[in-house]
């Protein structure tokens, strides 16, 4: 996910208030949630939608659990900022149906260091900090069970949490955060887990990182990226014709400018998003709360 803790609301078009909360109709605006709305990508997506005859506004958030709740109240029509596998934990904690109508990339999860060169030089009994959202802090644990950092009780899954921690077996102890200070407590750690939002604010280079997990491995799934709407909007023709020009090639060139190459685009039916959503809703329900 680029898939994000103040609760702000940033509109980024230039008329100001509430955009129409209508059914994507010709002469309304349609408001997209997202988290990343300074990049220039998204100007160009505009100006495309633009030409088209749909007026977009977006509105940036810097909360990942604001989206979900302004498009489920309707002061949304659509948002674009997260993976299946946040949107699947956030409709069965909520008790909502939001649905995905567009993938749009896989963005791999890494873990940075700027005192460390390399996994290996982490010093037994370091530090090092993770998203506290309960979807990327499970990804995160993955990450860091991966590279060897820490042990993990009993098989991997996406529902793993700190409390499933060997400590004793563990070469470092896990701090969760709040996603957006994960980047900004790299000089008092030994290294952290940073999602692309927060790693790009801070302009974090490459060269730090030292791990990360596959976004083109079959586990990756769930973290795929997605245009999100109302269950009743799901078939909406301009909703649909959105969330495709995110592959107009004009966009995609403009964000291969703006992110470089830290995603993976994914092409993959809306029929075969919302299967996968629900089936992670269902394993999210089975195993409980965590």
């Amino acid at each position: 996910m680029k898939r994000f803790a103040l609760a702000l609301v940033v509109p980024l078009a230039l008329t100001s208030g509430l955009a129409a909360c209508g059914s994507g109709s010709d002469g309304d605006t349609i408001t997209i949630g997202v988290t990343d709305g300074a990049q220039q990508f998204w100007n160009v997506y505009k100006d495309l939608a633009k030409d088209q005859g749909i007026d977009v506004e977006l509105k940036n958030f810097s909360d990942y659990q604001q989206p979900n709740a302004a498009l489920n109240d309707g002061d949304l029509q659509i948002n674009e900022y997260q993976h299946l596998q946040f949107l699947a934990e956030y409709n069965a904690k909520n008790n909502t149906d939001l649905v995905p109508i567009g993938a749009t990339a896989i963005y791999p999860l890494p873990l940075y260091s700027k005192k460390h060169k390399s996994v290996a030089e982490v010093p037994q009994g370091g530090t090092v900090v993770v998203p506290d959202d309960p979807t990327n802090q499970s990804r995160a644990l993955g990450v860091l069970s991966s590279a060897g950092l820490i042990k993990l009780k009993g098989e991997v899954n996406r529902q793993v949490t700190p409390a499933d921690i060997d400590t004793a077996a563990s070469k470092v102890t896990v701090k969760p955060v709040d996603a957006n200070q994960t980047a900004l407590s790299l000089d008092s750690v030994d290294g952290a887990v940073v999602n692309n939002d927060p790693a790009e604010n801070a302009k974090l280079g490459k060269d730090l990182i030292i791990a990360k997990d596959d976004p083109a491995s079959p586990q990756s799934q769930p973290f795929i990226n997605a245009f999100v709407v109302r269950k009743a909007d799901k078939d909406n023709a301009t909703y649909l014709k959105l969330a495709a020009l995110y592959k107009d090639q004009k966009v995609l060139d403009q964000l291969k400018k703006d992110k470089g190459d830290s995603f993976i685009l994914v092409d993959k039916p809306a029929a075969e998003l919302q299967s996968l959503t629900e089936s992670l809703q269902q394993q999210v329900k089975a195993n409980g709360p965590k």
